[in-house]
């Protein structure tokens, strides 16, 4: 694609970068994401690991729930590639992701929670707009209408 300068540009949607936390989110995220028809998909789950503690949860379970996510977003788009990252740092893990799988954009809808949460976690959606290398799609959040 071609910008009105004459410069080569990347088509926003060509390939996109769907995080998914579990089976629910995953089918919800790809359902948002659906009518913006991207080009390309690839789903990732971030197993988050403990770095020096046990982590959240084994990894083998990590594993079954992001094979479970993927499966989900391939009801909407079937040729969805997939994609498991490990880290301590969740955002981090997914800027790494994106840089393995070329990615045009990081979609992603905000899981929300009221503010005690989004302090804690360190506001996972802040981080991803703020630091992101390449543009981060916020998609609707669940009842948010089109």
């Amino acid at each position: 694609m071609t910008d009105a300068s004459g410069t080569e540009t990347k088509d926003l949607l060509a390939h996109v970068l769907l995080p998914v936390a579990n089976e629910d989110d995953a089918l919800a995220t790809a359902e948002k994401l659906e009518p913006y028809g991207p080009d390309h998909v690839t789903a990732l789950h971030v197993v988050e690991k403990g770095g020096g503690v046990p982590d959240k949860t084994p990894v083998e379970q990590s594993e079954e729930l992001a094979e479970e996510s993927y499966a989900a977003v391939r009801r909407i788009f079937p040729d969805a590639d997939d994609h498991t990252a490990y880290g301590r740092d969740i955002v981090d893990a997914i800027f790494e992701a994106a840089d393995e799988v070329d990615a045009s954009a990081i979609a992603y809808r905000s899981r929300g929670g009221n503010r005690l949460l989004q302090f804690v976690s360190g506001d996972l959606s802040m981080k991803l707009v703020t630091r992101a290398d390449r543009p981060v799609i916020a998609l609707p959040a669940e009842g948010d209408s089109e």
